[in-house]
C-alpha cells in the first residue's frame, strides 16, 4: 500500500508541474490539436511500455467494449469539455471545479459501488476540498458568477469520475496499465479529429522542433501523461476510485509551485494554509489515519 500511495505521489508532482508545461505549450499550439498529439504520443509510449513488460496483448471483443465506454469519458469527453469549458470561465473557476473531482468520485463509488465510507474519510474529502478552495480562490483572486463555462468543466469533471469507477470494473485478467494505452490511442484519434474540424492548422506541431517547446512536450506527453496515467489508474485497480481521488487535491499544491518556480507567479500566506489543509485531507481521505489508530490499538 505504501508503494501505491508514494508512487500516487509522484505522479500528482508531475501532473501539478504539468500544468505550467502545458501552460507554455499552448501559448504556441492549439489547444485541441495539441491535446489530440499530446494524448495520442502518450498512448503509443504507454503501448509500448506495456510490451517490454511482458504484459502487451490484444483485448477480447468484451474487453474492447469496456476500454470503448471508459475511452469516451476519461479521453473523449473529459479532455475535449475541460478544453471548451476553461476558454469560456476563469482560471480560478475552472481550478476549483476540478479540484471537486475526489469528491465527486467518492460519490459516484459510493452509489454506484455501494463502497464503505467513514465519517473520517468524508472529513478527509471535504478537508482537502476547502484546502483547493483556500488556494484557488483566496490565493489568486475572487470567484466570479457561475457560467456556462463552470457548467462544462464541471460535466468534465463528472465524466471522468465516472470513469474511475468504470476502470475499478476491468476484469482482473486485463491490466489495467495496458488498458490505458489503447483507451489514449482510441481517444487521441477522436480529439485529433474534433480539433481539425474545429480548424486548427496540423503546421503547428512543427513548432515542438524547438527545444524547449519540444522538452516541454515530451514531459507532459511520456512522464505526466503515460506514465502518469498508467500509474494512476493501475493505483485504481489496486485502492479504489475514492482512495485513489483524493490525491488529485495534491494537484492544486503541485502546480502553485510550479507556476511559482517556472512562471514566476508568487506564493501567498493563503496558498500556505491551502497546502496544509490538502495535505491533511490527503492523510485523511487515503485513510492512512484510520490504518494507523487500527495499528496502534493491536500493539
Amino acid at each position: 500500500m505504501i508503494r501505491i500511495y508514494t508512487l500516487l505521489l509522484l505522479v500528482m508532482l508531475m501532473w501539478g508541474l504539468n500544468v505550467s508545461a502545458i501552460k507554455v505549450l499552448v501559448d504556441a499550439i492549439d489547444p485541441m490539436l495539441l491535446t489530440g498529439f499530446r494524448v495520442m504520443t502518450a498512448g503509443v509510449a504507454v503501448l509500448v511500455i506495456c510490451s517490454f513488460m511482458g504484459i502487451f496483448r490484444l483485448p477480447d471483443k468484451h474487453e474492447w467494449l469496456i476500454i470503448f465506454y471508459i475511452a469516451i469519458f476519461n479521453v473523449i469527453l473529459h479532455h475535449s469539455f475541460v478544453a471548451v469549458g476553461l476558454e469560456m470561465t476563469t482560471g480560478i473557476n475552472g481550478s476549483l471545479i476540478l479540484g471537486m473531482n475526489p469528491l465527486i468520485t467518492a460519490m459516484m463509488a459510493f452509489l454506484i459501488l455501494r463502497q464503505r465510507m467513514t465519517w473520517v474519510r468524508v472529513f478527509g474529502f471535504v478537508l482537502g476540498f476547502v484546502g483547493v478552495v483556500v488556494t484557488t480562490i483566496m490565493g489568486t483572486g475572487e470567484l466570479t458568477g457561475v457560467s456556462m463555462g463552470d457548467l462544462i468543466v464541471f460535466l468534465g469533471v463528472a465524466v471522468q469520475g465516472f470513469s474511475f469507477v468504470l476502470i475499478s470494473k476491468l476484469k482482473p485478467t486485463f491490466d489495467p496499465r495496458l488498458a490505458t494505452g489503447y483507451m489514449l490511442v482510441f481517444g487521441a484519434v477522436f480529439i485529433f479529429l474534433a480539433s481539425q474540424a474545429l480548424g486548427s492548422g496540423i503546421g503547428e506541431i512543427t513548432k515542438l522542433i524547438d527545444w524547449q517547446l519540444g522538452s516541454a512536450f515530451l514531459f507532459s506527453a511520456v512522464l505526466a501523461t503515460a506514465f502518469g496515467h498508467m500509474t494512476y489508474n493501475y493505483a485504481i485497480k489496486k485502492v479504489g476510485p475514492a482512495e485513489s481521488a483524493i490525491f488529485l487535491n495534491l494537484n492544486t499544491l503541485f502546480a502553485v509551485i510550479g507556476s511559482s518556480v517556472f512562471l514566476n507567479e508568487t506564493i501567498t500566506f493563503n496558498h500556505a494554509i491551502g497546502f496544509i489543509l490538502i495535505l491533511c485531507g490527503v492523510f485523511l481521505g487515503t485513510g492512512a489515519m484510520e490504518y494507523m489508530l487500527l495499528k496502534r490499538r493491536e500493539r
